[in-house]
């Protein structure tokens, strides 16, 4: 396959970006998306320029490092049929066509300042995390697991919540750079165990606040964060959030300063 990729090149956040076109030839289609960008730049450097950064590191869908927009779509999500929900570099090259042109860019969000052309700094995502994405740790000898009794389908939706990877893409594919399905999801996973419950009202409130104090825009249910996630997190999981949150605020729960 030869490609025709159109690639967001940035020295830094303090600099203007701008698209250049590159030409790769001889892509296999059994290569991953991150592959065939190894062969730019591999070709980059030969031709004694510089190499294009992106993010990556397992490129096995599970880290949640490989976020790009291909062709406009957080991941590519969306643009084919055979690949509802995938990550970058599980994305493979039998997806495109032969003379294909592909335009490549990083997250869009002001919350994700551009570090070097695809790459972004992601942080804000940890400090909501660390704002309230724990519980209560007591010491000594673990409680035998079948002494904490849950039911079934809690325990489904906490997993299913869990199973978030904090990619971003959820915020790169929103209109208003919302991160509301990262943010619930590891509120919800935490709020519907029983282990969740000590810092449930002051985990709903540090988190929901740290969101607003990072700069990431408002949730107005468009949907288009659950469509692109590669681990297709349910909006329920929003709906989920605003409940506690609702609740924890009657309770008289304040962000902590």
């Amino acid at each position: 396959m030869n490609l025709k990729l159109r690639v967001w090149r940035q020295r830094s956040a303090a600099e203007k970006g701008k698209m250049v076109t590159y030409e790769v030839t001889d892509v296999s289609p059994d290569m991953s998306f991150l592959e065939m960008l190894d062969v730019l730049n591999e070709q980059l450097i030969l031709d004694g320029e510089d190499p294009v950064s992106f993010d990556h590191d397992c490129r096995e869908g599970i880290c949640g490092s490989c976020g790009v927009m291909i062709n406009g779509r957080a991941h590519g999500n969306g643009l084919f049929d055979s690949h509802p929900q995938t990550t970058t570099c599980q994305l493979h090259m039998r997806s495109f066509k032969d003379g294909d042109t592909i335009d490549v860019e990083p997250w869009r969000a002001t919350a994700f300042p551009v570090i070097k052309d695809l790459a972004v700094d992601r942080s804000a995502l940890d400090r909501i995390i660390q704002s309230g994405g724990y519980i209560s740790a007591p010491t000594g000898t673990a409680p035998e697991a079948h002494s904490i009794l849950v039911a079934k389908k809690d325990s489904d939706a906490a997993f299913d919540a869990a199973t978030c990877i904090g990619c971003g893409a959820c915020v790169a594919a929103c209109p208003n750079a919302s991160s509301m399905l990262f943010t619930s999801s590891k509120v919800v996973h935490l709020g519907l165990m029983p282990q969740g419950q000590p810092e449930r009202n002051d985990r709903v409130v540090n988190m929901i606040h740290q969101q607003d104090l990072e700069g990431f825009g408002g949730c107005t249910n468009i949907g288009e964060c659950s469509v692109s996630c590669p681990k297709g997190i349910s909006m329920e999981n929003i709906s989920r959030l605003n409940h506690d949150l609702l609740g924890a605020l009657r309770a008289g729960a304040r962000p902590k300063s």
